[in-house]
């Protein structure tokens, strides 16, 4: 029979965003077996004044990156991302962050590294590889004429530059069969590449075939979409998620709202570009600064009347362009940018579960989900250090991080 494990004195955050209400949560079997006052049980450990909530869940990461600059990645051995990735994955955990979509560069191997307890981390969803054009965003085809991918293809890992409904089925085929979990395109161009962000790309058929195939093995699809046209486009072929949306008219937010596609916002990510840039010496694609810059200038206000209209919106940071293990900065980035804080924590937790799908097993504090949770001191109002409040978290009803500064105490009844 195993344990039962009581969080007790904590003020419980369900994922709702409703705010916190002070509440012992039982946990059995590493499930969440009751919420309630004075449970009982095996194990206790002492939460008061302190935030009992579900895992964060980032839906936009790239654990195998590590570096921004294009030329040193592509210098890198090409085993070196994998073992970068654990290290990655091992402080996204410690941010409190238990569950994370990998929007390209993780395969099904690293998947099972995590499941199987080889490695720790957040749970893995994949997307493996990013669907696009010839010319367009994730093509690495240089002026020179090489051809410089940042990650070679390999067994698992399909190439990803597909030109007409033909090539695009074939290739989501071959992710289905590398077992990804999401297929990813791209709609537009972006920062990181040698690409117009105002330029729409893959045509009508090619989305829609995407989308069509990627449902037919009942999966969904997200699209890399930056301005608005590509962002409409995407939403009209019925893609899940929007990534990015740095560029928002009236008429991509009401499709959004009419085909309830939720937005990916990733505010964080051209911060960080500008960031890496200030520091020193980096080798960037073409413009790449100026692209930057241009996403900060519109994407918070693109954002805010999103929210405003009603628009649903899930945590995503693009770590790998943001700095790994600093994911909850996205949640203060909400807040500045408008959202109310329950519900910016609400985006990284219930909303996020909504959006993958998974809201039966993780996102929320309540009977019958996954007890993956976290402990947190003391929330600021406007979610600011979010990461260094984090005293313990749970993956599993198991404690796989006890914060430096941990003060929750286990005792045995």
């Amino acid at each position: 029979m195993s344990e039962r494990l009581v969080i007790s004195g904590g003020d419980v955050f369900d994922g709702t965003g409703a705010p916190p209400e002070r509440a012992d949560v039982l946990v059995e079997g590493g499930h969440i077996v009751a919420i309630g006052s004075g449970l009982d049980a095996d194990e206790r450990i002492d939460a008061t004044g302190m935030t009992v909530m579900p895992g964060l869940i980032d839906c936009h990461v790239h654990v195998t990156m590590s570096e921004l600059d294009s030329w040193k990645s592509r210098l890198a051995p090409f085993s070196l991302p994998f073992y970068e990735a654990i290290r990655n994955m091992q402080v996204t955990l410690e941010a409190g962050v238990t569950t994370v979509r990998d929007a390209m560069g993780a395969d099904y191997g690293m998947k099972r590294a995590q499941e199987t307890g080889l490695i720790g981390g957040p749970r893995l969803l994949i997307a493996i590889q990013l669907l696009g054009q010839t010319g367009g965003h994730g093509d690495c085809y240089l002026p020179s004429g090489h051809d410089s991918p940042l990650r070679t293809p390999y067994p698992g890992f399909p190439h990803g530059v597909v030109d007409g409904v033909d090539q695009a089925r074939k290739v989501v085929r071959e992710l289905v069969r590398s077992r990804a979990d999401w297929i990813k395109v791209a709609s537009t161009g972006g920062v990181l590449s040698d690409t117009n962000m105002n330029q729409r790309q893959l045509r009508d058929d090619e989305l829609v075939e995407i989308v069509t195939e990627a449902g037919a093995a009942g999966l969904s699809v997200m699209a890399h979409a930056a301005t608005a046209s590509g962002i409409k486009a995407a939403v009209r072929s019925g893609v899940r998620s929007i990534e990015h949306g740095i560029i928002l008219d009236d008429e991509a937010i009401e499709l959004m709202l009419e085909h309830g596609v939720w937005l990916v916002p990733t505010l964080v990510a051209p911060h960080a570009v500008l960031a890496a840039a200030a520091e020193g010496a980096i080798s960037l694609p073409p413009g790449a600064i100026d692209k930057a810059r241009q996403a900060v200038e519109f994407h918070a206000e693109s954002f805010r009347r999103a929210v405003d209209a009603g628009v649903q919106v899930a945590m995503g940071t693009d770590s790998g362009v943001a700095v790994h293990g600093r994911n909850p900065e996205e949640l203060a980035a909400m807040v500045a940018a408008g959202m109310s804080p329950w519900a910016a924590l609400r985006a990284a937790t219930g909303g996020a579960a909504d959006m993958l799908g998974l809201e039966r097993d993780i996102g929320y504090v309540r009977a019958g989900n996954v007890a993956d949770l976290v402990l947190v001191r003391q929330l600021a109002p406007d979610l600011t250090d979010f990461a260094a409040e984090v005293s313990a978290v749970l993956q599993g009803g198991r404690v796989v991080y006890r914060g430096a500064r941990h003060a929750a105490t286990a005792e045995v009844s």
